[in-house]
């Protein structure tokens, strides 16, 4: 560092410090110190000190730390009280979900996919008569079979997923 730089140091004008000096005498405190870190903590001190900032372990312990009094927390709700449908889950029962139902899926490369015309057949990973997965926003909840109803397609549930799998499933 030249002369003009340490002059724009911050702090160097109100403290009379030489930055190079300062940095040379911790340096050489950290090689005297060696592998003793009471040495370096010393050495750190005393470069500390020298810039004008005290360093009092038992003053700056507790300095910064206040103990307040918190509220004690209290439960209000009544036993029972959240057992059906309340309120807290109205609010929710109107938002819509996404329910599919997958027949099967594949995985090809992206050459045989642009090389896919009509009449193409493309092989699932089902079995023909296997349950198709119902699936709401991606998750699997159910499993059932094809019926048809008033000339259009249905889905009979022929196992649902238990409630505290499709928790886990959600995590």
């Amino acid at each position: 560092m030249s002369d003009e730089n340490d002059k724009d140091l911050p702090g160097d004008e109100s403290s009379g410090l030489d930055a190079d000096s300062l940095a040379n005498e911790v340096a050489a405190g950290v090689s005297e110190a060696g592998d003793d870190e009471a040495g370096l903590a010393d050495e750190w001190a005393a470069a500390m000190e020298e810039a004008g900032e005290t360093v009092d372990d038992s003053d700056s312990a507790g300095a910064d730390i206040r103990q307040i009094e918190l509220d004690e927390l209290h439960d209000d709700s009544k036993p029972g009280e959240n057992t059906g449908i309340g309120p807290e889950l109205d609010v929710i029962l109107d938002i819509p979900v996404r329910i599919s139902m997958e027949v099967g899926a594949t995985q090809i490369p992206i050459r045989n996919l642009l090389q896919l015309n009509q009449g193409s057949v493309v092989e699932l990973d089902r079995l023909a008569g296997e349950p198709l997965d119902v699936m709401v926003n991606g998750t699997l909840i159910a499993h059932g079979e094809v019926v048809m109803v008033n000339d259009k397609f249905g889905i009979r549930l022929t196992d649902v997923v238990s409630q505290s799998e499709r928790i886990q499933r959600l995590r």
